[in-house]
């Protein structure tokens, strides 16, 4: 079965279970879930997962679900007036601009609930699995080093940029690989490498987009990171430093891929993902995704992105 029609199907179902809930709370909720957006964390977790045999699929799918459930409700907080005051997420309104602000919280907090109960219903296979995967999913979003804690960088006077990015973006991704690795019975640890170097490579394209992409295109503000003061590779090392960094950090990504069948599969996921989160510059000024290819200074590659930015 495709992943995404996996993580759709395990998204839906776990929406379907808060069938009786208040109308306009199930309305918000699923307003934060769908439609969404590349799915990269659940879809990494799974694909981690096959690559360790994926001898749970359910568990693996409760855990996928887990993930995305999780980072909805970030943005939905996120999204609140008392932090980015965001008007749009996803090319739609937020959910406190569609829902008002109440319900808005209400939404974020239901659906991280709603993580971990996923995860507590699935382990009826294998149980003794079920603290571990939690470990990793409690570790991608809890202080000292999840997400709470990179929003909560937001909030100090400064903060250390890898520190920063390590927090806010890297800490999820580092769960999707070593707790879809979990899931299916291996070693967690062997695979934090590769989420911990993708989320870190994530988080730079999304510094790079706040500079260089269109609202509409990114469906949701720009120029937010210079705006609210937050710690930025795009300002910390410039344009083409910003862009040499995330191709290094995609290299690195891939060299820690382990061996296993199920390697190709996650190369071609990682690629796949360079080359939609990284701008380059198309016919009339249009943003499109760059080509594969490994950037060094002064390429093509960085020149075209410092090119956008310029003209911008």
């Amino acid at each position: 079965m495709p992943l995404l029609t996996r993580i759709e199907g395990a998204l839906s179902r776990s929406l379907v279970r808060c069938a009786g809930a208040p109308p306009r709370l199930q309305q918000a909720m699923q307003h934060a879930v769908f439609p969404g957006g590349a799915r990269i964390r659940p879809q990494l977790c799974l694909a981690v997962a096959l690559a360790c045999g994926d001898d749970d699929p359910t568990l693996a799918d409760a855990m996928a679900a887990a993930l995305e459930l999780l980072h909805c409700a970030s943005l939905v907080h996120d999204d609140l007036p008392c932090f980015d005051n965001a008007d749009t997420r996803r090319g739609l309104p937020s959910v406190h601009r569609a829902y008002g602000e109440r319900l808005a919280v209400l939404a974020g907090d239901a659906l991280i609930v709603m993580a971990f109960r996923e995860l507590g219903r699935a382990a009826g296979r294998h149980p003794e699995r079920l603290a571990t995967v939690i470990r990793w999913l409690d570790e991608g979003v809890g202080p000292p080093d999840g997400i709470v804690a990179g929003q909560a960088w937001e909030c100090e006077p400064s903060a250390r940029l890898d520190q920063y990015q390590r927090a806010k973006t890297g800490a999820l991704f580092s769960a999707a690989t070593a707790g879809g690795a979990a899931a299916a019975g291996a070693d967690g640890h062997d695979w934090f490498a590769l989420g911990s170097s993708l989320g870190e490579a994530y988080q730079v394209a999304d510094d790079i987009r706040d500079v260089i992409s269109d609202p509409a295109i990114l469906g949701k503000p720009v120029g937010q990171d210079l705006l609210l003061g937050r710690p930025s590779a795009a300002q910390e090392l410039g344009l083409d430093g910003a862009v040499i960094h995330f191709d290094r950090l995609i290299d690195r990504a891939i060299s820690s891929i382990p061996p296993c069948p199920g390697e190709a599969l996650l190369r071609s996921l990682v690629l796949s993902e360079a080359r939609r989160l990284v701008p380059s510059e198309g016919p009339a000024g249009v943003q499109r995704p760059m080509p594969v290819q490994t950037a060094t200074p002064g390429d093509s590659r960085t020149a075209s992105v410092a090119r956008t930015v310029r003209e911008h």
